[in-house]
């Protein structure tokens, strides 16, 4: 198999990750990043499958034939781009050129809303380092800076608080 086909083919990164299966999505922390990820059922369905060895197409139909739901290869590869933007693959994978790019608010539109719950999607939230976390200010303690405050502000007439 040639190089470019190979990059063609997503696989999930593993190390330095915490993952945790739920009923209804997975929860990935990335401790190289301090970043929490959160991947919805059909983001999750893709991730999952993501072996180095399957492409997109591959990865569709396979989910198609579990769930008996209609999933175009777009849908994947929506899916694909975001997992590769929050470095939960171990390369990025671009979106082939024989396929129409589209972004989640056109594939909204072109499948109805109410088919918009299942496509994937991966919330992302920076996590606090421990330093981080056990040195902000609580609210109403005197402040100087907007970073010294766990609320993020730090307002007051000469006599600052953080509220």
């Amino acid at each position: 198999m040639s190089a470019d086909v190979k990059k063609d083919l997503p696989r999930q990164r593993k190390q330095g990750l915490i993952i945790k299966r739920l009923p209804d999505e997975v929860l990935v922390y990335d401790q190289d990043r301090d970043r929490a990820h959160c991947l919805n059922q059909s983001a999750a369905a893709v991730w999952e499958q993501c072996d180095g060895q399957t492409t997109a197409a591959e990865i569709a139909r396979s989910i198609q034939k579990q769930t008996g739901a209609t999933v175009g290869e777009e849908v994947v590869w929506l899916a694909l781009e975001q997992l590769g933007r929050d470095h939960l693959l171990e390369e990025s994978v671009h979106w082939p050129a024989s396929l129409p790019a589209m972004t989640r608010r056109e594939a909204v539109r072109r499948i109805g809303i109410g088919a918009a719950v299942a496509l994937p999607l991966v919330t992302s939230i920076i996590a606090p380092t421990p330093a981080q976390a056990a040195t902000c200010l609580p609210s109403g303690a005197n402040c100087t800076s907007d970073t010294q405050c766990c609320s993020g502000n730090c307002t007051g007439m000469g006599n600052h608080l953080c509220k």
